[in-house]
């Protein structure tokens, strides 16, 4: 049940969020010509500062996301029959995804990420994944 309410927080967090990075809908076409220029020289600063481009931050965010849903469902299958251990462990594994949904949605509010900090928060996944296939080796 806890699961079922965990993945539909982050499909309404991905949708809510899909929504607000478009400003709430589709903008007219005079605003999208004006606001070109300044988009080219954000650009230009975020390239010198190491900052990413939104498209590659939300293709990171979004693989991020998928690889969590697709971790969320194994650890639904693994609920049926689980040791009070690995109880212990799934706990710890839940807590390191809340907080890298945390991290991830401080992100996508402030519009705009590092290269560091994407990179942070990959190495945090692929740690995640790699306690969770330890889990799958170990029956």
């Amino acid at each position: 049940m806890r699961t079922i309410f965990f993945a539909a927080v982050v499909v309404t967090f991905l949708a809510s969020s899909g929504y607000t990075q478009m400003g709430g809908g589709m903008m007219g076409g005079q605003k999208a010509e004006a606001g070109k220029g300044q988009m080219m020289q954000q650009q230009g600063m975020m390239q010198q500062k190491g900052m990413m481009e939104q498209n590659q931050m939300m293709g990171g965010m979004m693989n991020m996301t998928g690889s969590m849903s697709g971790m969320m469902g194994d650890m639904s299958g693994m609920m049926k029959n689980m040791t009070p251990e690995r109880m212990k462990g799934m706990s710890g594994l839940m807590k390191d995804m809340s907080k890298q949904m945390t991290e991830m949605s401080a992100i996508m509010e402030k519009g705009k990420a590092t290269e560091q900090e994407m990179k942070k928060l990959n190495e945090s996944m692929q740690k995640m994944q790699k306690t969770m296939s330890g889990w799958g080796k170990k029956k």
